[in-house]
């Protein structure tokens, strides 16, 4: 009669599991909770404690970590001296195992640290030539099917719940390591390891090219807005779906105001903040559209406040590949879908990221993410000329989406909305030109941000001619000086932050 041992934090269909093993003549063996589920089911169960005579011990702290157990789960039966060793010791074969772990990330403590769990289900892996193991109770009914079609479960099933198992201590080691880390007095904010566990959430139509797969993976134990957010219709998400909307995303979400952002290619080539009072969301797309809309065309929108009809209707005529935002108004969401394949997403704000990773041979490049700090006392304006109040409100507004934009970044904006961007130039001069070609004199008035320092004093003259009235930098060029003078002579207040914002 062949064995099963059930030890489960997760008591989802662990009743029903046992009955059905019973009816196929398994014996069970459990422990704790589990056993007690088990016989108020009516079904025959023997103990832990009894098949080991051993009572748990030590607070519970020691109740499966024994010879029985793990001689019975790790013996290979087809080798003579494992089956003299199991004669020897009184040890039957165990030949299914059912475990799944504390919730330490649930409660992170020291006792939630489970120690007998990952051994058995460590142990059970380890011997999958002879012994199943179940770590999910996703897996319970194809398990089930199997043995009641087979009589036992297959060597390739049996492979793939072993993956699965060290799939599962892996990512429970991986949840203790952070907590060592973060729980720390003075945390390391890049720690000497990083253990990542992620787990594929989601298959991607592509990836970058319809000839690449794609997937999304989530750190395991976690959630995010994505997998939360509703698509109304449309077709499936690409790779490159996800890492605009992301950007676009995040993006709006600096703004307190209501604000829209259209990014392209994972830069912004629209950002507006909305000024008519009778409908901002509406005015915050028209304004962030007219920024550039041959570059608004197939890119991805994105709104911190619910779509209004008339924002719906005015983004319609424009293809556009993602719209993201809080909510619609249903009048909004019955033109939006009106398009089959437009992709209309509900999504909650994002969390702030704990690390910004990206792979590179042999491993991953990890930097802290960079915020954006808007700390006007930290700032230092250098210039005879004073920016006004108008001028502050545009530089501030022009620097929080100049950091969103890939060096060497140029933004011209005015009255809260971006109106020229000069985006991944291998020199400033021409971003400068660019956001001022994309400007088309819009910029008369308004404010130049630059990402870091203007290396030369052509940066600076090529945004004088632009017309911009303030620009804002942060400074740390040796030719601080000759730029700095180059703004007095237009005219043009000078702030200087000394912090830079590269994005590559």
């Amino acid at each position: 009669m062949p064995t099963a041992l059930l030890s489960v934090y997760d008591k989802s269909g662990i009743v029903e599991l046992a009955g059905e093993l019973h009816d196929l003549g398994w014996s069970l063996v459990s422990s704790g909770g589990t056993a007690a589920a088990i016989a108020a089911a009516g079904l025959p169960v023997t103990d832990v404690a009894d098949l080991t005579g051993t009572p748990a011990i030590l607070g519970h702290r020691v109740v499966t970590l024994h010879p029985k157990v793990h001689g019975g789960i790790l013996a290979d039966t087809s080798l003579a001296d494992h089956r003299a060793d199991l004669a020897e010791h009184g040890i039957e074969p165990i030949d299914l195992v059912v475990v799944n772990l504390y919730p330490f990330s649930s409660n992170p403590g020291i006792e939630l640290i489970d120690v007998g769990g990952p051994a058995m289900v460590r142990a059970a892996a380890k011997n999958h030539a002879r012994v199943g193991v179940l770590v999910d109770p996703v897996d319970y009914p194809a398990v089930l099917d199997e043995l009641r079609r087979d009589g036992a479960l297959g060597e390739v099933t049996r492979r793939r719940l072993a993956r699965t198992a060290f799939a599962h201590t892996a990512a429970y080691d991986a949840a203790i390591v952070e907590w060592f880390d973060h729980s720390a007095d003075e945390p390391e904010p890049l720690p000497a390891t990083l253990h990542l566990a992620l787990e594929r959430v989601q298959p991607l139509r592509y990836g970058e090219n319809p000839h690449q797969q794609g997937a999304r993976y989530r750190a395991v134990g976690r959630t995010s807005w994505w997998d939360t957010a509703v698509q109304h219709g449309g077709k499936d998400l690409s790779y490159l779906n996800l890492y605009d909307t992301e950007a676009a995303w995040r993006l709006v979400h600096r703004f307190d105001d209501p604000a829209c952002v259209i990014v392209k290619h994972a830069n912004p080539c629209g950002v507006a903040l909305g000024r008519d009072p009778d409908d901002p969301v509406a005015d915050a797309y028209r304004r962030a559209n007219d920024c550039d809309p041959v570059s608004a065309f197939g890119g991805i929108v994105a709104s911190n406040r619910p779509l209004t009809a008339a924002a719906a209707a005015a983004l319609a005529p424009v293809f556009t590949e993602v719209v993201v935002a809080p909510g619609y108004d249903d009048d909004a969401l019955a033109i939006l879908t009106e398009k089959k394949n437009k992709r209309v997403l509900t999504a909650a704000a994002p969390a702030p990221l704990p690390l910004d990773e990206r792979p590179i041979d042999g491993g991953l490049l990890v930097q802290q993410p960079d915020p954006v700090s808007i700390d006007r006392s930290a700032w230092r304006v250098v210039t005879q000329s004073q920016p006004t109040p108008e001028e502050w409100d545009d530089l501030v507004f022009a620097w929080q989406v100049c950091a969103a934009v890939s060096s060497n970044a140029i933004v011209y904006a005015r009255d809260g909305q971006a109106v020229g961007i000069g985006a991944g130039q291998q020199n400033r001069l021409d971003s400068a030109r660019i956001a001022a070609e994309r400007a088309a004199r819009r910029a008369v008035g308004g404010a130049c941000a630059s990402d870091a320092f203007f290396p030369f004093r052509d940066g600076l003259d090529a945004a004088a001619a632009a017309g911009v009235r303030c620009v804002i930098q942060p400074g740390g060029s040796v030719r601080d000086d000759e730029v700095i003078a180059a703004a007095d002579e237009h005219g043009i207040a000078m702030v200087l932050t000394g912090e830079r914002h590269f994005r590559h």
